[in-house]
């Protein structure tokens, strides 16, 4: 940082996939993984200047696009960042979805060894932020076990309580009670 340029106000790549993203930019966490992207097409990757996203970058995203992907590496820091970086996405006002590298693996590592074309299906699977969310919430919990299922629909109730929409928290328990053969009346009632 100096008085002229600051890391947390800028993005690294940001002046070439500005140009190249359709509404929609893929957040990495390090530059070897945005110039692996740009090589194999996608030139829509940009990666933050420090260690995690801050608003100042999200607001800087929200000038250039409206959806987010987040490409952060498949370990368990890339997962804690992923959480921290989706919650300032969506306070940008950006919709935000997270893609999921198989084996802990980063997207230059996963484009090396399976190519582009099979990175190019995992952008297309990536959730949504909130379905990502409870994915991670339900990876906690053996939903054979009845007590375990219990415990999954109450933190995944608890999640859902967070989201700032009411009509995404109607959405969410929705699914929940279809999904899990539970009354979205008993859902709710973990929500208040």
């Amino acid at each position: 940082d100096t008085s002229v340029f600051s890391k947390s106000n800028n993005l690294f790549s940001l002046n070439f996939a500005k140009n190249q993203n359709n509404g929609q930019l893929i957040l990495c966490e390090g530059y070897m993984d945005v110039i692996a992207l740009h090589q194999a097409g996608f030139e829509n990757a940009v990666a933050t200047l420090v260690t995690a996203v801050t608003a100042q970058q999200a607001r800087l995203m929200a000038r250039y696009a409206k959806e987010i992907i987040i490409a952060y590496d498949g370990d368990a820091a890339g997962q804690t960042a992923t959480k921290k970086a989706t919650q300032l996405l969506v306070e940008a006002g950006l919709s935000v979805k997270v893609l999921r590298i198989p084996n802990g693996k980063d997207p230059d590592e996963y484009i090396q060894q399976y190519g582009k074309d099979r990175f190019s299906l995992l952008l297309q699977a990536s959730k949504d932020h909130v379905e990502y969310r409870l994915a991670q919430i339900k990876s906690n919990y053996n939903l054979d076990i009845p007590l375990q299922k219990a415990a999954f629909l109450n933190s995944a109730s608890e999640y859902i309580a967070s989201l700032e929409s009411p009509i995404e928290r109607d959405i969410y328990l929705s699914r929940l009670s279809l999904e899990y053969a539970v009354s979205k009346d008993a859902l709710q009632a973990m929500t208040k």
